[in-house]
């Protein structure tokens, strides 16, 4: 059973898709104009079935949830919201799949929950030391809502130009447009400093002592595999690397079916390490 339901996480609301019940698994969309965690996740959530108890909110300034009064967006805002929502649902231990900034996140929360989460899955993530900012996420954060920016963002993102259908397009387009007011708060120019915010230190990464694989598109132009995720392997105790050819930033749209496949075997609780 697939549910969408408001949770209020220190007083603030967090719009949440969840399905399925069994081990928790806490995903968490990344940082394109007009993404939303039912909009990231749902077609994976559906495919993976009932067998784990699949938690998908919209972050901070995405989707329904709002930036919390006074607060500001950023990786501790969403880490401490992320951590939030699993203690006001109940649940004591969970895995984290995060993609792009979502990555980020995912890794943040291992380090600072460590009790909690059980291992990690950082899909195009974000959140390496020194990784500089791109000029497809820079254009990317700064697309303007509407089809001619949404048609531009998803080209950036997809290997595949025939992904990019009218559809498509057109879906993107309303939901940047329904999203735009808050958008426009999160990443501002210079946009450097943003990306910047989102690597986590040495010594969080080191911290780090879950099982995370880190899952990248070969051809990915937003978070390159060479700046994003290879150098994580010198810094997480217990990592490994699955690269996609012919992939761009989304290997969940891209390459679904093996994309569910990894992650049904990667987060079994009795696959050991």
């Amino acid at each position: 059973m697939t549910a969408l339901r408001t949770v209020t996480v220190d007083g603030s609301p967090v719009h949440v898709l969840e399905s399925g019940t069994g081990p928790a698994v806490l995903m968490l969309h990344g940082s394109g104009p007009g993404t939303t965690g039912s909009g990231a996740w749902a077609a994976t959530v559906q495919a993976l079935g009932e067998s784990w108890r699949l938690v998908a909110p919209d972050q901070a300034g995405f989707g329904r949830t709002p930036v919390p009064a006074g607060a500001k967006g950023g990786l501790r805002l969403w880490t401490e919201q992320a951590a939030g929502l699993m203690d006001a649902l109940g649940i004591d231990n969970y895995a984290v799949v995060g993609h792009s900034m979502g990555g980020a996140v995912a890794l943040a929360l291992a380090a600072a929950r460590p009790q909690q989460v059980t291992s990690v899955v950082a899909v195009s993530t974000m959140g390496a030391p020194g990784a500089p900012l791109s000029a497809d996420l820079d254009a990317i954060w700064a697309a303007p809502a509407g089809p001619l920016g949404a048609r531009d963002m998803l080209s950036r993102l997809l290997f595949d130009q025939a992904l990019v259908t009218e559809s498509a397009v057109d879906a993107r387009a309303a939901a940047m447009r329904a999203g735009a007011t808050a958008f426009a708060s999160l990443f501002p120019p210079p946009r450097t400093r943003w990306a910047d915010k989102l690597a986590l230190s040495a010594q969080q990464l080191a911290a780090i002592r879950v099982p995370v694989l880190l899952v990248h598109g070969a051809q990915d132009r937003v978070t390159p595999l060479g700046t994003a995720a290879q150098p994580l392997l010198e810094y997480l105790a217990d990592v490994r690397l699955h690269v996609f050819g012919r992939c761009g930033h989304v290997p969940a749209i891209e390459h679904p079916h093996e994309f569910r496949q990894l992650l049904s075997c990667f987060l079994r609780p009795d696959r050991g390490h």
